[in-house]
Order: structure tokens, then C-alpha cells, then sequence
């Protein structure tokens, strides 16, 4: 059953997308995206559970590795695309005229969509390296249409500057994996020398330098694409630019997923190097990152702005998860994973009411929406709060697994300083959402459309999976579960 599934995961989306392009009607079109985007989840879903349950025991194939990591994965790229798909037909009722003629404008982004999840899909699920270098470069031309779908000229250059800036991390990425398959070509010299398990028995015997140079490269490179500072430069406009349900999966699903071949590399590759090199390089990924959106999250933004450079800085939070390589740490990274999947993706479909009724916050920070809409406030507060930490928030529980795991492994300094960085972080957001939900002239009421009608259902179902999540918090720290994903992501 978990080999069918391997191949039907990432073929129904596939296949939804080309039936959506030869839809008669926008009405078939919509229907044709709700039954493809429920089929392709459950699979996902099954698949993910299948793999969680047998994680102790992976399944492998020739091309594929299905583990604890890959059923993780699976199930957050599973949630948000099915969550972003059943947005999108109330998205698309209020588009008006974007990049691609109107009457084929609602079947190109359906193509676009799920060709997109179609790869992230994937991803978790491919035993090798290289062909998930390809899979990561693909979900960059699918994505970048859609973050130019409103065809306004500033969501065009923010889609040319992702497609250009993350290309460019991927070439570097390349020419890493390039130094990697010279090295071990003496133990293949076929595209199987990438495989995970290749690399993991063959890395100790690389020349030290060589594969300092390959990892550096590859992770470096695949840096531009998770979002990681200095690199994440494309991240704010993509965000704010695309359609919400694109930035929904765009930050909650790509960036870790990507993140997730990087750790990969991190376990194979990494031993290789001397001890500690490849745990600090992803330490100082994650500093960098926290340090760089704090002054960001302080300064009065747009709300899907601001909610990207919250993305910058909990990619930080994942990478510092990731570096330190404790039982608490990744425990903490399974939980901030998830929960922040749950909240970012809320906060940007809240953005679909929010420019609906208040055009202006495309461009300002929002004012007064707790006067005007109290289930778009509600969603907005449940994304924001959750996002910097506010107990009872998941996130609140893996920011403090990750900062326990960091003294663990005797990290005191950099754990103290990502400590007082998260505080300034959720300071930043607070206000934020203060003057968003409080601030400004009372508005008029809005009408409780379609938009804001989906938000409110959506704040109460999410936020019902953000409590359920937080009681994770005492469950995972420990368990076999842990366990198990240290042990497949290797």
C-alpha cells in the first residue's frame, strides 16, 4: 500500500491541475479543485500516518525513502494545500483581472497550484539528493507564476526577483552537489551515489576540505530558498505579492520543506566535517535569521509584510532547532513546525477579508479591524499570537523545547541571545497586532461576505488545532516519536 501511495500522492494533484485547464465552466473549474485538493490530502494524509506509525522500520525504494521525517512533512504539506485549494475559489470570486486573460485566468492558477503542491509533495519522499535539487527547482517556476498571478507590476518583479534571487542559491546549490558526486563517484558515478544512503556510508571518506565545500555550497545554496538570512531578500514581496492561499503554502509548506532536504544533508554530510562545523553553520543561520527580522517585526508594515518577515524568523527558530541536535531541540522543531503551519497559514487567509474590506493594509499597516470585523480580528489575533509565542500557543512551548535544547547541548551564549531576540520578536508582534485590531478611527462594520464568513470559520478551526497542538508540548519531549525522526532523517 505505502508504494501505491508513494506514486498516487503526487500524481492527483498533477492530474487536478490538467483537469482543471479543460474545464468548461469557472464554477467546474472550482468544483474540479475542491474534489482534486480532498483526494490528494487524504492520500497524504494515509501516507503520513503509514509513516509515522511504521517510522521505526522506513520504507524504501528505488528512487524513494518513506520515514518519520517524510510523514511529518507530508501531513503539514497535506494540511495547508488542502486548506489553501478550498480557499482559493473565494479568492478567485474577488481576483478581478491578473496576469493571465480573464477567461483562462482561474484554470492557469489552478495548473499553477497544484503543480506547486504536486512538488512539495514529493519532496519529503525522494531518497536522493539530486533528484530532489529537481524537485525543489520545479516548485520555483510553478510558484513564481502564481506570486505574479495578480499581474499588478509589483507582484511581476516580486515573482522575476524570486525566480531570479532563489535560482541563483539553487545554481550554488548545484555546484555543491557537483563537488559531492566527484567525491563519491569512486563508490558509483551514477545518480545512486546521491542517494541519502550513499552519502551517509561514503561521506567519511571525503577529503575533509571537499566536503566542508559541498556542504557549505549545497546548504548555502538551499538557504536562498528556506528564506534563512542574509539570503532571504526575495521572501517579503513574494509573501506579500502572491495570492494569500499561494503565500499560505509558500511559507508554511516550501520554505520548511526545503528546509527538510537541508537537514538531510545536515545528517549525511555532516559527519564528515569536523565536530560541530555543520550543526554551528546552521546555528548561525538561524542567529542571523532572528537578528535580522527582530528590527523588522518593530517597524509598522503591511500585514502580509509583516507576516513574511515572521516567516524569516521562524525558519531561525527551526535552523536553531536543527543545530543544536538535542532530543528536546527536535522535539521542539516537530512542534514549531506544526504549529507554525497552523498560524501562518490562518494569518494569511485572514488577509483575504482584511484587503477585501480594507484595500489600503495591501499597502499600510491594518487599523481598527476588532471595530469592523470581530471574526476577521479574532483569526488576525489567534495568527499573530500564536506567532510571537503568546501562551497557551504551540509555539510558545517549541521556542522554550528549542532554548532547553540549546543548553542541553551547551550552547549557553547563543541560546541567551536567541532567547532575548524571541522576546523582542514577540514585543514587535504584540504592538503590531495591538494597532491592527485597536489602533486608529473606528470603521463602519463590514459585510459579512464570503471572505469574512470563511475567516471566521477558519480562526475557530485553527485555532482549535493550535490548542490541540500545544498539549503536544508535554507528549513529545522523549518519546519514541523523537526518536525515531533523529533517527530517519539520516
Amino acid at each position: 500500500m505505502i508504494e501505491t501511495l508513494v506514486v498516487v500522492v503526487p500524481a492527483l494533484p498533477v492530474a487536478c491541475g490538467l483537469l482543471t485547464r479543460v474545464a468548461r465552466t469557472p464554477s467546474a473549474a472550482d468544483h474540479v479543485n475542491v474534489v482534486g485538493a480532498l483526494a490528494t490530502a487524504s492520500a497524504a494524509l494515509t501516507l503520513a500516518a503509514l509513516a509515522l506509525a511504521k517510522s521505526a522500520t522506513p520504507t524504501q525504494g528505488t528512487w524513494y525513502v518513506v520515514d518519520g521525517a517524510s510523514g511529518l512533512f507530508l501531513a503539514v504539506i497535506g494540511v495547508v494545500g488542502l486548506l489553501s485549494a478550498l480557499v482559493s475559489p473565494a479568492y478567485l470570486a474577488g481576483a478581478g483581472r491578473g496576469f493571465f486573460r480573464a477567461a483562462r485566468a482561474r484554470a492557469w492558477y489552478y495548473l499553477g497550484f497544484h503543480l506547486f503542491w504536486a512538488t512539495l509533495l514529493a519532496l519529503p519522499l525522494v531518497d536522493n539528493l539530486g533528484v530532489a535539487w529537481l524537485l525543489v527547482e520545479a516548485s520555483t517556476g510553478a510558484s513564481a507564476l502564481l506570486v505574479a498571478y495578480s499581474g499588478r507590476r509589483a507582484a511581476i518583479d516580486a515573482g522575476w526577483n524570486y525566480l531570479v534571487l532563489t535560482t541563483f542559491g539553487l545554481t550554488i546549490a548545484f555546484a555543491g552537489i557537483l563537488v559531492l558526486f566527484v567525491g563519491l563517484a569512486p563508490h558509483g558515478g551514477s545518480l545512486a551515489t546521491l542517494d541519502w544512503q550513499q552519502i551517509a556510508a561514503h561521506a567519511g571518506e571525503l577529503p575533509a576540505e571537499g566536503a566542508l565545500l559541498a556542504f557549505v555550497l549545497i546548504v548555502g545554496g538551499l538557504a536562498a530558498k528556506i528564506g534563512w538570512a542574509p539570503v532571504h531578500n526575495w521572501l517579503p514581496d513574494a509573501h506579500s505579492e502572491a495570492p494569500p492561499p499561494v503565500s499560505a503554502l509558500l511559507s508554511a509548506a516550501l520554505l520548511p520543506t526545503v528546509m527538510l532536504v537541508a537537514w538531510r544533508v545536515l545528517a549525511t554530510l555532516g559527519p564528515a566535517l569536523r565536530d560541530g562545523v555543520a550543526n554551528a553553520i546552521f546555528i548561525a543561520f538561524g542567529l542571523a535569521s532572528l537578528a535580522i527580522a527582530v528590527p523588522f517585526l518593530w517597524r509598522p508594515l503591511a500585514w502580509k509584510r509583516l507576516l513574511a518577515y515572521s516567516s524569516l524568523e521562524h525558519m531561525g527558530v527551526l535552523a536553531l532547532g536543527i543545530g543544536f541536535a538535542t532530543p528536546l531541540a527536535t522535539a521542539g522543531v516537530v512542534l514549531h513546525l506544526a504549529g507554525h503551519a497552523l498560524a501562518k497559514a490562518l494569518g494569511f487567509y485572514a488577509a483575504m477579508a482584511l484587503l477585501r474590506n480594507q484595500p489600503d493594509a495591501a499597502a499600510h499597516p491594518p487599523a481598527g479591524v476588532a471595530h469592523a470585523s470581530p471574526g476577521t480580528a479574532a483569526a488576525m489575533g489567534i495568527s499573530l499570537g500564536s506567532l510571537g509565542g503568546l501562551p497557551p500557543s504551540p509555539l510558545f512551548f517549541s521556542e522554550l523545547l528549542v532554548l532547553l535544547g540549546g543548553i542541553a547541548a551547551g550552547h549557553l551564549v547563543v541560546t541567551a541571545i536567541a532567547a532575548a531576540l524571541l522576546g523582542l520578536g514577540f514585543l514587535g508582534l504584540a504592538q503590531a497586532l495591538i494597532e491592527g485590531l485597536l489602533g486608529g478611527e473606528r470603521q463602519r462594520a463590514w459585510r459579512r461576505g464570503r471572505a469574512v464568513r470563511m475567516t471566521e470559520r477558519l480562526a475557530a478551526a485553527l485555532g482549535a488545532g493550535l490548542i490541540a497542538l500545544s498539549a503536544c508540548a508535554y507528549l513529545l519531549p522523549g518519546s519514541t516519536a523523537v526518536r525515531m525522526l533523529m533517527a530517519g532523517v539520516s
